[in-house]
């Protein structure tokens, strides 16, 4: 048996990466999944391989995260065809066109859109849904970003952003049985990862890039594991918030970083 069996969990932003390793860990433990992503052929392939992989079922949404249409059509079909949501993970995010000296407007504006008020736009659209069935668990996918800024200042700021708004949320949402947690993730060797390693060393050509140059003296140089975080790990740790094991736990933000960055 799986501590999340008989639930159903939605997870935005869960075609690949992070995303996808948080809704194969979720449906390790039991939980029913809702593969929602822009990316909607992704989306499907992942919900598929998850649904033979794990025996769970699986749904895959097309949900711009950005977008309350989108957003309140599709929580409405996800609750229409699976029968309820249980756990909320909004994990959809992007980082900056560029790093700090450099970024625009555009790069702010985008930041703050996917990774802080899809934040709040999806969990608007599920929490009322959550109340009705008696509680539920939210479980937010903020960054070790959020703890000091760096070199991309729009990403680090709207993650900050992130882990206060899961505060605030848990306070409003308490009373109504909903936990809300946080989970920063450390270095992980992502599609957004890899973007970030073309900017850092000023060439994004796939040979450059594949090398891992900056990202492997970060880890060398910051992580007292030595080792890279992997979607799993993040996943782990959003199945122990979504799961009864948490029932007490509300409001926290937790490093899984190697030791990189420390309460």
């Amino acid at each position: 048996m799986g501590r999340l069996d008989g639930k159903v969990a939605l997870v935005t932003g869960s075609a690949r990466g992070i995303g996808k390793g948080i809704a194969t860990v979720l449906a390790r433990e039991g939980a029913d999944v809702i593969v929602a992503d822009l990316l909607i052929d992704l989306a499907y392939q992942t919900a598929g391989e998850i649904q033979n992989r794990h025996g769970v079922t699986t749904m895959a949404l097309e949900m711009d995260v950005t977008n309350e249409d989108s957003i309140a059509t599709n929580v409405e079909n996800a609750i229409t065809e699976m029968g309820r949501i249980d756990i909320l993970v909004n994990n959809a995010g992007v980082a900056p066109d560029n790093l700090s000296e450099n970024e625009v407007e555009s790069d702010w504006d985008r930041c703050f859109e996917v990774n802080l008020k899809a934040i709040w736009k999806v969990s608007s659209a599920v929490a009322p849904h959550f109340k009705e069935n008696g509680g539920g668990k939210i479980v937010n996918i903020a960054s070790i970003a959020a703890r000091q800024g760096g070199t991309i200042a729009a990403y680090s700021a709207s993650k900050a952003g992130a882990v206060s708004l899961t505060q605030s949320q848990a306070i409003e949402l308490g009373p109504h049985n909903i936990n809300v947690n946080a989970v920063c993730p450390g270095l992980l060797w992502t599609d957004m990862w890899r973007k970030l390693e073309g900017m850092l060393v000023g060439d994004d050509a796939d040979e450059v890039v594949d090398r891992r140059d900056r990202f492997e003296a970060m880890l060398a140089a910051a992580c007292p594991l030595g080792r890279e975080q992997m979607p799993e790990d993040i996943g782990k740790a959003v199945a122990f918030f979504a799961s009864d094991d948490a029932m007490n736990i509300t409001g926290q933000a937790l490093n899984v970083d190697g030791g990189i960055r420390m309460n």
